[in-house]
């Protein structure tokens, strides 16, 4: 790591931050100095009766605070945050309806559309009359197989405000994937979307919406959102289906109402990946879900009543309920639908210069591939709003962080930022008052009592280590979904060590107060005995232009265990010697002997899932002769037979 920050936030954009406001407020409740952001990490996770009131308070989340903050022993399964609070998510998403823009909805064939925050409250004041009247009660599931469009954002929060529960998938999933995840929640309404275009192609959504209702009994409607096509036509398709015009249309607009619940009560099931079993479906919470985003939103990503954030993501990932909240801190949502490669990759960045973008949320895998591309956002466009670049779903390369500097925009708080689906939200984010340094993840989060423990459980500093938290937080998980006696939710979190969650992510602590992940720890490399974390090959590739993506999987061997890197190369490229010779002079010289591979195989493809994250797992599988336990978890499970029986794979 270089010595030098890649970027300083200035004294007066610091001190302008909602987090030195929040740290003012901070300082007076609590008599403490907090001269640093560290003192004030500490103070959020020792004090946490003082800290989750004051961001409430802070953040001026809407509902009706009864009794104390915490109650329970302080173990992570008996503590309950705000036991006696009532409040429903939809009632602060929607507050102040009036004739501010809430979503901007952009599809790749170039259709723009706009909803103004009356409007938004307008469409969900309908849909929770239509709801209603279709039998909707609290606790009911409702699911989306929709598009990221403002009718999806809006059907969420009919739902939310009816006490009901949202579950969705996003429409590159097949009906088994859908089937496999809905057929455990057991929906009473699917709304789904009736087209989307991706990479210049239309695809019809009828003939799989169609299949999946048929295989879902709990459902007693489907209704068809109007997206890129013809909903009426759409619905005429699928058995007991309605467009959204006329399931609406008995209704008119009113003020929306809005059922409080408990701080616990559910309001997303979200699902894990599948790709080891069937997936988990992850229940969070009102409550949590809410207070950790305004958290995150205005304390670490400085959002402010104003701002505008694109976040690209699809209805499958929870960075689509992270983009959604962003509505309660007053913010423009920015809703892309489509491929973000159109017009070679220049629509987004073309779309976030016209509509003043303060806010950008990507991938690592999509700057990755940006980068590749050759286009550097900043000869084209000034981007002069944008303060913010988020990027999440994998680790991004000390590399990748310079690229952005250098291509896209220098003054720029880069936040690379780690959680996922089991918290709906972060562990580590960014930070306004922080400087960002090349490869490593900003802070941990406020509230969140983050650590690296050796196998014994032990903490270590600035070594590789398994990430986990030492204390509850409001956005741990309900619980699973028909899951008694949360067997499965023990399991998941707390079977590795004793009291603590185990996140999963193999990650290291650095002397500036940041984090670095190298990946995922059930896909830890462990050659002669030392663990290689797989982040660490895959950032040494960054430079060599022929290689596009790459797995690197640990194949059991003569007892012990070799490194095999498999690589997916550019067009015309060729793995030949000097090629692979390069490959691993620039890991031996990156990384260190232990990291390079034994084996180098060109492949024509890689599996990933369906939110198009690879998969090292799978792969490992098939190549040591084992099952793949749930192939329709991914995105091409076709691409699995090109690691079978490889020839290179038995010398």
């Amino acid at each position: 790591m270089t010595d030098t920050p890649l970027w300083t936030p200035r004294a007066e954009r610091a001190d302008a931050s909602h987090l030195a406001a929040f740290t003012r407020l901070v300082r007076a409740k609590s008599g403490q100095p907090l001269p640093d952001y560290v003192s004030l990490w500490r103070l959020s996770v020792d004090a946490p009766a003082l800290f989750w009131p004051a961001v409430w308070d802070y953040t001026g989340l809407i509902g009706d605070r009864r009794g104390p903050a915490l109650a329970g022993s302080g173990r992570f399964l008996e503590t309950r945050f705000f036991p006696g609070a009532t409040l429903n998510y939809a009632e602060n998403l929607l507050a102040a309806p009036d004739g501010r823009l809430a979503i901007r909805f952009l599809q790749e064939t170039g259709d723009e559309t706009t909803l103004t925050r009356a409007g938004l409250s307008a469409l969900v004041s309908r849909l929770q009359q239509a709801m209603r009247e279709a039998g909707v009660k609290t606790g009911d599931r409702i699911a989306g197989f929709v598009a990221n469009q403002p009718e999806t954002i809006a059907a969420m929060l009919a739902t939310a405000s009816l006490g009901a529960v949202w579950t969705s998938c996003s429409t590159d999933f097949g009906v088994d994937g859908c089937v496999e995840r809905f057929g455990q929640t057991a929906p009473k309404l699917l709304f789904c979307s009736d087209s989307v275009v991706y990479g210049g192609k239309r695809i019809e959504l009828a003939a799989r919406a169609a299949e999946i209702a048929a295989r879902l009994p709990s459902l007693a409607r489907v209704i068809v959102l109007p997206c890129a096509g013809d909903a009426t036509e759409a619905a005429a398709r699928i058995e007991g289906a309605l467009p959204l015009d006329a399931f609406i249309a008995p209704f008119a607009a009113a003020a929306p109402t809005f059922t409080r619940v408990p701080f616990d009560h559910p309001l997303f099931i979200l699902y894990s990946s599948g790709t080891t079993g069937a997936p988990k479906c992850i229940v969070h919470g009102h409550g949590g879900t809410l207070l950790q985003h305004l958290k995150e939103h205005q304390l670490h990503a400085d959002m402010h009543a104003g701002d505008t954030l694109l976040y690209y993501s699809t209805c499958g990932w929870m960075m689509w309920n992270w983009l959604a909240s962003a509505l309660a801190s007053g913010v423009t949502l920015m809703c892309y639908e489509g491929s973000p490669f159109a017009e070679d990759g220049r629509r987004l960045w073309r779309w976030a210069e016209q509509a003043g973008c303060t806010h950008f949320g990507t991938s690592a895998r999509y700057l990755d591939a940006l980068a590749q591309s050759g286009l550097a956002p900043c000869e084209h466009w000034p981007l002069a709003r944008l303060r913010v670049l988020l990027s999440t779903g994998s680790p991004l390369s000390a590399e990748r962080f310079q690229w952005v500097y250098r291509h896209i925009k220098r003054e720029l708080n880069l936040a690379s930022i780690s959680g996922g689906t089991d918290i709906v939200s972060c562990f580590a984010l960014g930070n306004p008052t922080l400087p960002v340094w090349a490869g490593e993840l900003q802070c941990a989060g406020l509230g969140m009592a983050i650590d690296v423990v050796d196998d014994a459980g032990h903490s270590v500093s600035e070594a590789k280590g398994e990430l986990v938290c030492r204390r509850p937080f409001p956005s741990m998980p309900v619980g699973f979904w028909n899951d008694p006696g949360q067997a499965r939710y023990r399991k998941a979190y707390f079977s590795r060590f004793a009291g603590l969650w185990a996140h999963g992510d193999y990650a290291e602590q650095t002397r500036h107060g940041g984090l670095v992940i190298h990946g995922r720890s059930d896909a830890v490399l462990n050659p002669g005995g030392v663990r290689i974390g797989t982040a660490e090959i895959y950032r040494q590739l960054e430079g060599i232009s022929e290689v596009l993506e790459s797995i690197a999987i640990g194949q059991k061997w003569h007892g012990d265990e070799r490194v095999v890197l498999f690589v997916r190369l550019r067009a015309g490229a060729k793995l030949d010697d000097p090629l692979v010779h390069r490959i691993r002079t620039q890991i031996r010289d990156g990384a260190s002997p232990r990291h390079v591979p034994a084996r180098i195989v060109a492949v024509d493809d890689l599996p990933r899932t369906l939110s198009g994250k690879l998969v090292e797992l799978a792969v490992r599988n098939v190549v040591h002769g084992e099952a793949v336990a749930n192939v329709g978890a991914l995105a091409n499970p076709e691409a699995l037979a090109l690691f079978r029986d490889l020839p290179e794979l038995s010398i």
